[in-house]
């Protein structure tokens, strides 16, 4: 169980973390690629930032899950300032691989995966809403690709409604199996998150819990 110190502690470099997320969203939105492609990337950022904050007290959620969504924000962040099409990164990324398209957007359905399945395990263990391990983990991956799902009718939705203004936040970059290599991306992370993390998010939600 941790301590009072302990606890501020740990208050005090979530504040910093939040305060830093909010600088960085701001600089990414100072000059972006495209304004449209930046508003629909970030809005995740937009929606969570403020419950995670007013959730903390009453049901605050493990480092490891913490960590990742900041990694996850980033990764978000720069596919709306840039587009993900012109990310930097994954221009480096396509370079060393011999690859015909800029694939930073895979890093953010692999995130996509990843975090939801983690919330979701955490969520689930924490509420004991599935003991069976087998199960949990075939629930926790039915999750993330659910929302991996919901995700792409999202961005469908957007093309459909936005026509040529969706371009840019599609970033199917010509791709026929954009789609479904998006969700392929989600399930890499999802199994991630349940085969290699869960021991190491069992512990830290054993010392959340105290």
């Amino acid at each position: 169980m941790m301590s009072p110190a302990m606890i501020l502690d740990r208050e005090t470099r979530l504040l910093s973390a939040a305060a830093l997320l909010t600088g960085l969203l701001v600089i990414s939105g100072w000059q972006p690629y495209d304004r449209l492609t930046w508003l629909l990337e970030v809005f995740p950022i937009v929606l969570a930032l403020p419950v995670l904050v007013g959730t903390y007290r009453r049901f605050p959620l493990t480092g490891l899950l913490y960590f990742c969504l900041f990694l996850h924000a980033i990764v978000l962040m720069a596919g709306g300032a840039y587009s993900y099409a012109r990310v930097p990164l994954g221009f480096e990324i396509a370079d060393l691989l011999h690859l015909h398209r800029n694939p930073y957007d895979k890093i953010g359905h692999f995130f996509q995966g990843l975090v939801p399945a983690l919330l979701a395990r955490e969520i689930l263990i924490r509420g004991h809403h599935v003991t069976g391990r087998r199960m949990l983990a075939f629930i926790v991956v039915c999750i993330a690709l659910a929302i991996s799902a919901s995700y792409e009718l999202f961005e469908w939705g957007s093309a459909v409604m936005l026509g040529q203004g969706a371009d840019e936040f599609l970033g199917t970059q010509g791709d026929p199996w954009d789609t479904q290599s998006d969700m392929l991306f989600a399930l890499i992370g999802a199994s991630v998150a349940v085969l290699t993390l869960a021991r190491f998010h069992d512990a830290q939600i054993a010392r959340l819990k105290g």
